[in-house]
């Protein structure tokens, strides 16, 4: 087995050379694979075993299509290369070969990296040594790895071109984290429980814990924090068929993509759950709330708060930076709508279970609460009556979110969806 290591061999030669040298000195045998594509001007006298025209032609392409591209079309050569790159690695992993990944890159060479490691199973070692991943214009973007990946980065805050004592130092420090890493990862064990996902977030935090209480002990329960970005790694893991159930207590990153909110979590975000033929229990909690913060944008001309004139609503200032706004009657119900769209087009339907805590979808929006708005709450409720399918069961519980109670009905559903799952195979 091996610890791949990647980068630009025309760019980053001595850098590549000091990682390779220290991971075998500890013991490791380095795989080097270069990606270099003609940026750089250094004619490399280090080999690679895994050379840019091997990456090349697993992408489908050449390496000369690539170079030829990079004036007129960077975007498609990288992709390219992004993409040879992680088919050799997954074909490396699948073939028992590598226990780790270590990458130094700039710009593109971040980007091709990120891409590509994107692409390998969670607990594998993954160390990315880049410059550039501070960079708070390509934050979002960023995100698009970091949040569904378990990425390590090391800020190098120098670019890791040439040869000096700060180079070194990070090239030291860099192989020494990636074998650290790899000596100290335990092959999978075998679980005696499965795993069920769940979404929660501060608003629905004791709800959370109740369903935790009660399903622990037959289950592992793996929760994802329902900033928008834990949801998308939800979807993700979801969407790979890792849990035997979903349980989305917060799936409001749907209706903050709709709305324009903080947490949006993208157009896909209801997908996943009822793709995998595996129980998907939902609550509307998140729905009664729209996140838009800071406080300033308030009082700068704000799209979203001119737009949907938010200073004029209910509001909850968390602190300077987080603000939640009370959804409105027409939001819900534009919401609804898109819900039941989404849940109608799954094929599981009698899996899928809606459950409504009649007296708060969250701590915020039950009765005295900051967002308390019953009758916004209830044109939700109609309007995905009216537009659910009748074999996705809408269960009315009673009770507030964050109650025992509501908890309970949870574990009931997910019990019944399970069963129903038995029953159909």
């Amino acid at each position: 087995m091996a610890i791949a290591v990647i980068g630009m061999l025309d760019e980053r030669e001595e850098a590549l050379q000091l990682v390779t040298d220290r991971i075998a000195k500890k013991g490791h045998h380095p795989l080097l694979i270069d990606i270099s594509i003609g940026t750089g001007a250094i004619t490399s006298t280090l080999k690679p075993e895994i050379t840019s025209e091997d990456i090349a032609a697993a992408g489908g392409t050449t390496l000369a299509n690539i170079t030829a591209t990079l004036a007129t079309e960077r975007d498609k050569a990288t992709a390219g290369m992004a993409a040879g790159l992680g088919n050799k690695l997954l074909e490396l992993f699948h073939a028992g070969d590598l226990e780790g990944v270590i990458a130094v890159g700039g710009m593109t060479g971040t980007f091709i990296c990120l891409s590509a490691m994107k692409r390998l199973p969670f607990g594998l070692p993954k160390l990315l040594v880049s410059s550039v991943t501070a960079m708070p214009a390509y934050a979002k973007k960023l995100a698009e790895f970091f949040g569904v990946r378990d990425i390590t980065v090391m800020h190098s805050v120098v670019d890791t071109v040439g040869y000096n004592p700060l180079v070194k130092n990070l090239m030291i420090n860099g192989a020494g984290a990636i074998c650290g890493m790899v000596e100290a990862s335990e092959p999978p064990q075998k679980e005696t429980k499965l795993s069920v996902a769940i979404t929660e977030f501060g608003f629905c935090d004791k709800c959370a814990q109740y369903v935790r209480e009660r399903l622990e002990k037959s289950f592992n329960i793996i929760s994802f924090h329902a900033t928008g970005l834990g949801e998308k790694a939800a979807v993700d893991l979801v969407g790979q068929g890792l849990f035997e159930a979903f349980i989305d207590l917060v799936p409001s990153g749907f209706s903050e993509y709709l709305l324009g909110g903080n947490r949006a979590a993208g157009d896909d975000r209801l997908d996943a759950g009822g793709r995998q033929g595996k129980p998907y229990i939902l609550t509307p909690c998140g729905f009664d709330m729209i996140s838009c913060g800071p406080i300033q944008r308030r009082d700068e001309g704000d799209p979203l708060w001119a737009s949907r004139k938010l200073a004029q609503r209910k509001l909850f200032l968390q602190d300077a930076i987080r603000v939640q706004a009370r959804t409105s009657a027409q939001e819900m119900i534009l919401v609804a709508r898109a819900v039941a769209g989404k849940l109608n087009a799954h094929k599981g339907k009698k899996l899928i279970k809606f459950l409504i805590p009649t007296r708060g979808f969250s701590s915020l929006s039950g009765e005295g609460g900051a967002l308390y708005d019953p009758e916004a709450d209830k044109a939700f409720l109609v309007e995905l009556r009216n537009r659910l399918d009748p074999d996705i069961k809408i269960v009315e519980v009673d009770a507030h979110i964050n109650t025992p109670e509501f908890a309970e009905a949870i574990v009931a559903a997910l019990k019944d969806s399970l069963n129903d799952r038995t029953d159909a195979s």
